[in-house]
């Protein structure tokens, strides 16, 4: 009976354990490839209705099949503080733009019309100006593109959005969240300006007006087509588009491995120590593992292998104490409350009997106002004498009126 095995992922047998097994690779791209097969040809059998649009011949490897395959890298810590918009570049073996039906739309500074007619050159190769439709200026970028309905037509009606990297920074405020949310359509930097040469090359570099030759320009779009795009967070998983489905496993497994090189010797600080993790995985799959560190830190200084005796000794200690503090601390917090509430309570009942006071006075002034007011008009103020003071009551007849006939 075989030996049976519990473990993920194999390593090398020789050298440095920080590197990528390539049988366990290829075993991986093969796992992924046919799954990703198997769930395509179950999905058509469980649709109702046929595909009419789709190929009769279903080994056919066309780009329209084929979905990504990503690599997943897991790292211990960030790899960098804030995201970057602009993403980085690794070379690749093998090309993912290399399809002549991918579209490319070329962002450039201006005056846009010296690198329209540097594509449109003879000594511009054909089949990259062919792919190249559509090249724009950048103020006619701002103006023909400023709501969000126009730039998501310009976002769906291209594959690839290459940049010249004198205007690159501005495009996140021009572009806005349509490009740069996801990611996955970026305009990536490319350089098109003609080398430094003099003083005056300077100037109209930065003018726009410097253009290099239709072969120099053609070479390094190439060159950018065929890399693969970084897109830096600061968070510790990273992903990186390296294949098609429809690719060979062997094929698929030399752009892993040139993607894990790239990552860790440009992009990933202190290189195979921060890496905790190595996965590939498609759109709707299942991530699997390539490569699985054996600690969890990048330094072993990070880690103690006992902890101290005093530190030991004096925790419960520690602890007591901080808890009777904490009880001590609460008595005189509830104590501190309680007298406010008393306090305010008090401050009412004293205010409500000011402000009886004060009513009180204001009727006795309003009284003492009529009463001068009608002795200094000549009506008669009564007098409110006491009872001994007072004399007989004096009967008086009043005199009758009689009406005269």
């Amino acid at each position: 009976m075989a030996p049976t095995t519990t473990d993920l992922t194999t390593k090398v047998t020789s050298g440095s354990p920080y590197q990528l097994d390539q049988s366990q690779t290829i075993k991986a791209s093969k796992a992924l490839l046919r799954y990703i097969k198997l769930a395509r040809a179950q999905k058509e059998a469980e649709s109702s209705t046929k595909n009419l649009l789709a190929n009769a011949d279903e080994d056919s490897d066309t780009d329209e099949a084929d979905v990504d395959i990503w690599l997943v890298v897991s790292t211990k810590k960030h790899i960098v503080d804030k995201t970057r918009l602009k993403p980085g570049k690794i070379q690749l073996p093998h090309s993912l733009n290399a399809s002549p039906e991918c579209s490319i739309c070329l962002i450039t500074a201006d005056p846009q019309r010296v690198f329209k007619e540097t594509v449109a050159h003879a000594s511009f190769p054909t089949s990259l100006s062919s792919r190249m439709t559509r090249i724009i200026g950048l103020k006619e970028l701002k103006k023909e593109y400023k709501s969000y309905e126009t730039r998501r037509q310009l976002l769906s009606e291209h594959d690839i959005f290459l940049a010249d990297d004198r205007i690159v920074t501005q495009l996140p405020q021009t572009l806005g969240k349509v490009f740069y949310k996801g990611g996955a359509k970026r305009p990536v930097p490319v350089s098109i300006a003609a080398p430094k040469k003099s003083k005056d090359t300077d100037k109209a570099r930065e003018d726009g007006r410097s253009v290099a030759s239709p072969t120099q320009m053609a070479k390094e779009i190439e060159r950018t087509l065929s890399m693969g795009l970084v897109q830096l967070s600061p968070s510790a998983s990273t992903s990186v588009r390296v294949g098609k489905s429809g690719w060979p496993a062997e094929k698929l497994a030399e752009n892993i491995e040139a993607t894990v090189q790239g990552l860790v010797d440009k992009f990933v600080t202190k290189g195979w120590r921060n890496i905790k993790a190595v996965h590939i995985k498609g759109p709707n799959t299942m991530a699997l593992p390539i490569w699985l560190a054996d600690e969890l830190w990048t330094d072993e200084q990070d880690v103690l292998e006992d902890a101290p005796k005093d530190v030991e000794e004096t925790k419960p200690v520690e602890a007591l104490e901080g808890a009777k503090a904490n009880s001590k601390k609460r008595k005189a917090m509830d104590t501190e409350t309680a007298e406010i509430e008393q306090s305010k309570k008090s401050k009412k009942t004293e205010g409500d009997d000011m402000t009886k006071e004060i009513a009180l006075r204001k009727e006795k002034l309003k009284k003492q106002k009529v009463q001068a007011v009608r002795e200094v008009e000549g009506e008669a103020v009564p007098l409110v004498l006491p009872k001994s003071a007072r004399g007989p009551k004096i009967k008086t007849n009043k005199a009758r009126t009689v009406p005269v006939s």
